[in-house]
């Protein structure tokens, strides 16, 4: 297990490779070669910038990519703020393996691999109104599972997840790093009818009233407040800055994950991209305050690592235009 305290963990969270100056410089001269009016591809030439400079070269490749989808269930279910029971979420791992998810599909079509990891899954977290979550020795446990499942030799990985209940989690943490109050990030999750928002809004004030004094902490919160799954996504997001390898997050729920890092760090999250906004309320208010503009706004929320699979095609676009374009020279085209 590479974390054996909080305090290496956080070692290992302010300890942050920056990325390649040169490598992204490298891109944007060559942006400038091409046969099209400079800028005029947008984000696509600021992405294909972003891998050049996370990936460390000059000309970024995407040989091979990986969708890691991290599973765990939640005591704070019992609460009812779920219109699924917590037994759907060992199902959807079913499924997954099976290849009937949308995620099957999505990862198919993007070229990805896919990797399903299920955190002890017959035993829920703690119910985070009434004790932490997790303690620090599995909080560690599943932040290290995260970390250790990214190796050196992937060129694009992206985190997605599944749990049953944990679009409250996620909500909690928010509200725990950003403020605001439990309503402003909390929204219908798997489609709770209007009792059942205001039940989840409770409950999430219940939990950062409970945790008060963790809340200046934000491993703490993550420990507290959040689950296996999202414990994972963060030691992942992790691994992938400490191993040069850019990061496409998903929706809602994978960005509160990560979003503990950037809070201990301004430039945690710079080698990850937002693939999308999610539907769920909260997370537009996330993304601004972390400072991710989204790639996609497809009015998504299913979870799964669904938005980011689709926003491996728009990376994959902006590295095809970026090397496989004519430079004005070689199409003997006049510039300007």
């Amino acid at each position: 297990m590479p974390f054996k305290s909080l305090e290496e963990l956080r070692a290992a969270c302010h300890d942050l490779p920056t990325g390649d100056d040169d490598a992204a410089a490298a891109v944007a001269a060559r942006q400038n070669t091409l046969t099209k009016p400079q800028g005029s591809l947008g984000r696509l030439e600021a992405t294909a910038a972003w891998l050049a400079r996370w990936q460390g070269r000059a000309m970024p490749k995407l040989d091979r990519m990986k969708i890691f989808v991290f599973a765990g269930n939640h005591g704070v279910t019992a609460r009812g703020v779920s219109a699924f029971p917590a037994e759907v979420t060992v199902q959807m791992v079913a499924n997954f393996s099976h290849g009937g998810a949308a995620i099957n599909q999505l990862a198919r079509v993007a070229g990805a691999e896919l990797e399903v990891i299920a955190l002890d899954l017959d035993h829920p977290t703690g119910d985070f109104t009434e004790t932490a979550a997790m303690d620090e020795a599995a909080f560690l446990a599943a932040v290290s599972t995260g970390y250790d499942a990214v190796g050196e030799d992937i060129d694009l990985v992206c985190f997605g997840e599944m749990g049953i209940g944990n679009t409250t989690p996620a909500a909690a943490i928010s509200a725990a790093l950003f403020g605001g109050g439990a309503e402003k990030w909390t929204g219908r999750g798997t489609g709770v009818d209007d009792h059942g928002l205001r039940r989840k809004v409770e409950v999430i004030e219940a939990g950062l009233a409970r945790h008060a004094a963790a809340l200046s902490d934000p491993l703490a919160i993550a420990a507290c407040l959040g689950g296996r799954e999202l414990a994972a996504i963060l030691g992942g997001v992790l691994a992938a800055r400490h191993r040069n390898v850019p990061v496409l997050l998903d929706g809602f729920v994978c960005t509160a994950a990560a979003a503990p890092l950037g809070r201990l760090h301004p430039q945690g999250l710079a080698h990850t991209i937002a693939a999308h906004v999610s539907a769920e309320a909260g997370h537009r208010s996330l993304l601004e305050a972390l400072g991710l503009p989204p790639l996609l706004d497809l009015g998504m929320r299913l979870g799964e690592g669904s938005g980011a699979a689709v926003a491996v095609n728009i990376v994959r676009a902006a590295l095809e235009c970026h090397a496989r374009m004519a430079s004005f020279a070689e199409a003997g085209v006049s510039d300007k």
